[in-house]
């Protein structure tokens, strides 16, 4: 069976073609994958304006499936995979479309797909061994196409059950209970700004500039060096706060939701205390940027483990944009190793993380949760297949 899948939940124009053997022990083999990406255009604006995004997605999915065909040498599809929801609803419609288009044509069945479900059975593709290949089109065709032009097998990887997902990116911050596939319940969910958003807010503040959290990243993680400013007698002394402190919010409470609006509005006052050399000095920047950070992944850790604890999961599941986050990934796996929980409870693959290029938005992810689908005859007719923006995993 060959898959080809469509995402278009967000600003990535998504499209993959999967191959897969063995019904009863399923192999996998990515023929093409590519992302174009919209960061460019996006970045004067600080974040997603969906109205261009939309029109982004409608000018180059036709460019992004010939170029999938290409390098997937032109098989013969028999089935699609589309992102339905949640996202942002014009964006949605244009992925839904063109595969209904597709489907249509083709005389082909159609998956509708979840976008969180995808992220948690990202855990399912493999890490990328070889060289990828990227390549920067300076046709105006194309935004910077990452492609993998390798085929690469995917080795069996067990999710034990029940499992806790965290799913966390640029437009989401849900823990999930999986029961097993197609089997989730929400245990707690984003109640304002989510983790990758206070992110980009934080250093829109901070004059860092968008996307937020991969700069904040690449500063945080930066080697220390000795600062001019700390010789400047302005920047000494009692007038001085080389160190920021900032709040976990929710992270005591007994609940699974998340907030971190309330952390993004406590960095705007603690910058606007300060005088305007201190808000200019790499240093301060820095500093305020590492705190943000650990606050969130701090609040992350604790609530995930908790509820790991609390419903005695064998397999907890990393997926989303923000999960690409080294230091996020550093932390969670220390915390599960050291966890009693780890020892008592979690099997062989307690903890689970997707290659970093499988965390952020890609059709990939989207025809391995198509596969699953098809096992389960979730099909659909391409007339009732609908876009929903804030659609529900259940």
């Amino acid at each position: 069976m060959i898959i080809l899948a469509i995402e278009t939940s967000c600003d990535d124009t998504c499209l993959a073609i999967v191959k897969v053997s063995n019904k009863t022990r399923p192999r996998f083999k990515i023929l093409s994958n590519i992302i174009s990406s919209q960061v460019k255009i996006h970045k004067k604006w600080g974040g997603i304006y969906p109205a261009l995004a939309k029109r982004e997605h409608q000018r180059n999915l036709p460019l992004v499936l010939k170029r999938a065909l290409k390098e997937a040498k032109s098989p013969k599809i028999d089935l699609i995979a589309v992102t339905i929801g949640p996202g942002l609803e014009p964006c949605l419609w244009v992925g839904v479309n063109f595969a209904k288009a597709l489907a249509y044509f083709w005389n082909l069945p159609i998956v509708p797909i979840n976008h969180i479900e995808s992220h948690i059975l990202a855990n399912l593709l493999p890490p990328i061994r070889s060289k990828l290949k990227i390549e920067n089109q300076k046709s105006p065709d194309f935004v910077g196409i990452p492609t993998c032009r390798e085929k690469v097998k995917i080795k069996n990887k067990k999710i034990e059950f029940p499992a806790i997902c965290l799913i966390v990116s640029g437009g989401h911050t849900q823990l999930i209970l999986m029961k097993d596939f197609g089997k989730y319940k929400i245990l707690g969910e984003i109640r304002d700004d989510v983790a990758g958003e206070c992110f980009d807010k934080v250093a829109r503040i901070l004059g860092l500039g968008y996307p937020g959290g991969l700069i904040i990243e690449a500063l945080v993680s930066m080697k220390s060096k000795v600062s001019r400013q700390s010789r400047d007698p302005d920047l000494s002394g009692k007038n001085q706060k080389s160190k920021v402190s900032l709040p976990r919010p929710m992270i005591h409470q007994k609940n699974y939701d998340f907030s971190f609006s309330g952390l993004k509005t406590a960095v705007l006052y603690n910058f606007k205390t300060q005088s305007p050399k201190i808000r200019k000095s790499k240093e301060y920047i820095r500093e305020t940027a590492k705190e943000v950070q650990q606050a969130i992944i701090e609040v992350l850790i604790r609530k995930t483990i908790k509820a790991a604890k609390e419903f005695k999961v064998k397999s907890i599941i990393l997926g989303g944009g923000v999960a690409a986050n080294d230091e996020l990934r550093k932390q969670f796996r220390s915390n599960v190793s050291l966890s009693q929980i780890f020892k008592e409870n979690l099997g062989r693959q307690g903890f689970l993380v997707p290659p970093k290029i499988f965390c952020t938005d890609n059709a990939a992810m989207v025809a391995l949760a198509g596969y699953y689908h098809w096992l389960r005859q979730k099909k659909k007719n391409w007339k009732d297949i609908e876009a929903k923006a804030n659609l529900r995993l259940e």
